[in-house]
């Protein structure tokens, strides 16, 4: 109870937000991205963006794993599927995002043998269960889940399974901002950390945004006032010409990160060269893939993939949103054809998309933007 009582106490939420409207200053427009999903539901859920200036504006970054995840590399997770030995596991959020021949649960319905799972250790729990057939387990997610599947990998291994491999999709955070921050189309004022990210990588790889770019980062937890908090970190730093990386969630993110897990990393993993990401096309060094040493759990050795490069509807803004450049209400297509029952983009699919966020707790929010 102690994180419900001291961080989502309304008392503490309006007397930090009249902090926060005390340094701002008069006719400038701040313009911060969380990078987060989690922190994107977090705003709507709680209503952090009626609390906030109206000159502060939040923009939405990529850093959901399931939004940023090209349909062709669903594409290729169903051709594995259709194998008849195969079957294929992956997380929920995964069943219904939409590759360029339909999604895992359209799969699932023609026949393919594909299951949701709750870790990587559930996929090799099924692989120790039917030694007769080939377990794939389709892994996303940033630097976060990446050491649950090198755990599995390394598991699998000391065990003798055979029958395990691993469609890696794992992307790490800092290429795509480093590629926004070099984009014209998108002027920013600071970050909002990753908290999740940060628990494995820390806050000091983010200094570069600092010393380079000049931008404030403020690591944030997940709790409305953790965020609070961080929006007033980075506009202090703004009000103090100052551009730091600052730890708010310092109970959860040590600076340097998790030693262990990032040994744990290098040990299974090497970076991809390239990796193609929804709406930021493809970013050098973006991406995970497993060490020489470990390619016999690599589904995309054991298996042929078609490894083509599929177009997004054109109906579908999720690139626009993933980068900021656009709000979800503003998708021509967001709430009408585009909805969590029926999803066109993936941002309206995941948990952490922001389209789902404005979707499921946002109308408000969209009424006061356009009015």
């Amino acid at each position: 109870m102690k994180f419900v009582d001291e961080f989502r106490d309304a008392a503490l939420g309006e007397k930090l937000s009249a902090e926060i409207a005390s340094i701002v200053e008069p006719g400038r427009h701040y313009k911060i991205m969380e990078v987060c999903g989690g922190h994107t539901h977090t705003i709507y859920r709680y209503g952090i963006d009626d609390l906030l200036p109206a000159n502060v504006e939040l923009v939405h970054g990529p850093g959901c794993p399931v939004c940023v995840i090209p349909m062709g590399r669903v594409d290729d997770g169903v051709a594995i599927a259709r194998h008849a030995d195969v079957i294929l596991t992956c997380f929920g959020d995964m069943m219904r995002v939409p590759g360029g021949n339909g999604s895992f649960l359209d799969a699932k319905a023609a026949g393919a043998d594909i299951r949701m799972v709750y870790s990587p250790l559930d996929a090799l729990r099924i692989a120790r269960e039917h030694p007769d057939r080939q377990v794939v387990f389709f892994a996303i997610g940033f630097e976060t889940t990446a050491p649950s599947t090198a755990l599995t990998v390394l598991r699998a291994r000391a065990e003798g399974i055979r029958n395990f491999t691993v469609m890696c999709n794992h992307v790490t955070i800092l290429p795509p901002l480093r590629a926004l921050l070099e984009s014209p189309d998108l002027r920013l004022d600071g970050f909002i950390g990753p908290g999740h990210v940060c628990t494995v990588v820390g806050a000091r790889p983010f200094e570069f945004i600092a010393t380079q770019y000049h931008k404030p980062v403020a690591v944030s937890g997940f709790e409305p006032l953790d965020f609070l908090q961080s929006v007033y970190m980075v506009l202090k730093q703004l009000a103090d010409g100052r551009c730091e990386v600052e730890n708010q969630y310092t109970r959860v993110v040590p600076y340097d990160g998790n030693l262990q897990a990032l040994k744990l990393l290098s040990q299974v993993f090497e970076l991809r060269p390239h990796f193609e990401w929804r709406g930021l096309g493809f970013i050098s060094q973006s991406a995970l893939q497993l060490a020489p040493e470990f390619r016999e759990y690599d589904a995309e050795i054991r298996f042929a993939v078609p490894g083509i490069r599929v177009a997004d509807p054109k109906a579908c803004q999720c690139g626009e949103v993933l980068k900021g450049v656009i709000k979800p209400w503003e998708c021509k297509v967001f709430g009408t054809a585009c909805t969590p029952e029926h999803p066109i983009g993936t941002c309206m699919v995941s948990s952490e998309g922001a389209c789902a966020a404005y979707y499921n707790f946002g109308r408000v929010a969209r009424e006061r933007v356009v009015v």
